[in-house]
């Protein structure tokens, strides 16, 4: 379905998103394997902290056109070209209809989706036969939850949104691949008041997203001990579905 990506050896990478979490995990373990990486966040001084050598660092924000079309600007002057993008900026605010606040829900969506449109928008046209773009969502896309009244619909239109994609470019040997984490101890999860199942720290995540990219799935999701469980209560009619969830969540 996509590339199979064993060697990264001179890969030419570019992260959005990679000043902590997934992102800054990953950078690192891809430049230990010989990528070539481009880092990308609204701080600089965040992408210098990681202390990556040999690192470009393309601070932009993700959530707008022009500083990323800045940023690729600067990556093909450096490198005339990029392999894999991958984007990882993401939001979250545990959100319930109580506590409804539409502007800080427009922000979430606008960095968890909008900005991967716009990375996407930037991109399409410099990807190569055998590279591609990928996507960082969540399992939270797969169906509704608590709490999730911001983030999940973000995410589950970044999902749809690379399905579609996938459609379009795999004919063309262009990658696209959506990562499904579960629970990963972030900043953001941190926000979290209850007890995250199967939670992974971002190097085990960037592990499991590396070793992702070895089978050319669409598809990157773990802890599988999680994602599967997600994934079956997903295929289930909503006449099961909520009070399941309910009972499961404790709301």
């Amino acid at each position: 379905m996509n590339p199979e990506i064993t060697d990264w050896s001179g890969k030419r990478v570019w992260l959005v998103g990679a000043s902590s979490g997934i992102g800054a995990a990953l950078a690192g373990e891809l430049a230990r394997r010989g990528a070539r990486v481009a880092l990308s966040a609204r701080s600089v001084d965040k992408l210098r902290a990681l202390g990556i050598d040999g690192a470009l660092l393309l601070p932009s924000d993700a959530t707008d056109t022009a500083s990323l079309a800045a940023a690729r600007k600067r990556l093909l002057a450096a490198w005339s070209g990029v392999d894999l993008a991958i984007y990882l900026a993401g939001d979250y605010v545990p959100m319930r209809a109580a506590d409804f606040d539409l502007a800080v829900a427009e922000q979430i969506v606008s960095v968890n989706f909008n900005g991967a449109m716009r990375l996407a928008a930037t991109v399409l046209p410099d990807l190569p036969v055998g590279g591609g773009i990928a996507f960082v969502a969540s399992v939270a896309g797969y169906r509704g939850l608590p709490k999730a009244l911001a983030y999940g619909p973000g995410k589950a239109a970044l999902i749809h949104f690379a399905e579609c994609l996938h459609l379009d470019l795999a004919p063309q040997g262009i990658g696209v691949w959506v990562v499904n984490p579960g629970f990963v101890a972030t900043q953001l999860t941190a926000r979290n008041d209850f007890a995250m199942p199967a939670l992974l720290t971002p190097e085990q995540a960037a592990l499991a997203t590396v070793d992702g990219f070895r089978t050319g799935k669409f598809e990157i999701h773990y802890p599988k001990r999680f994602t599967r469980v997600m994934k079956l209560l997903a295929l289930l009619p909503y006449g099961l579905y909520f009070p399941l969830v309910r009972r499961l969540t404790g709301n």
